[in-house]
């Protein structure tokens, strides 16, 4: 798959078992980058293009919903892809979250098979 997908999670832990399903869906390594909250984000976006962010919501420094509404207002990160990877089962949040442009919201703990679908699915491409 000919995409860069950024994982945002304070968790190393979830990092790295969300990144192994990145790399099952199809995605190289060296195309897979990582930030530990949505300001390491920020950073990432601005020296790498990337077409599908994994986002969790709630971190430190600057949480997920923070994140999502810095992206929208900067026009040349306005249309990057962003799925919420996520415990947060708060509806008023999620909401707001897809009012900010979020395709699509996965609860953790989730099924790997259920990750590479919403891949494909939100980049336009079956997964491997």
């Amino acid at each position: 798959m000919n995409c860069h997908v950024l994982i945002v999670d304070d968790s190393p832990i979830l990092r790295a078992a969300i990144k192994k399903v990145v790399k099952l869906a199809g995605v190289p390594e060296d195309r897979i980058f990582e930030a530990g909250n949505g300001v390491e984000a920020l950073q990432v976006l601005e020296t790498v293009w990337i077409d599908l962010v994994l986002l969790d919501l709630n971190m430190p420094v600057m949480d997920g919903e923070q994140f999502a509404a810095e992206l929208r207002k900067r026009p040349d990160l306005a249309d990057v892809a962003v799925v919420v990877v996520s415990t947060e089962a708060n509806r008023e949040r999620l909401d707001r979250m897809r009012d900010l442009g979020v395709a699509h919201t996965l609860r953790k703990p989730f099924e790997p098979e259920d990750l590479c679908r919403l891949i494909g699915e939100v980049l336009g491409v079956k997964p491997a």
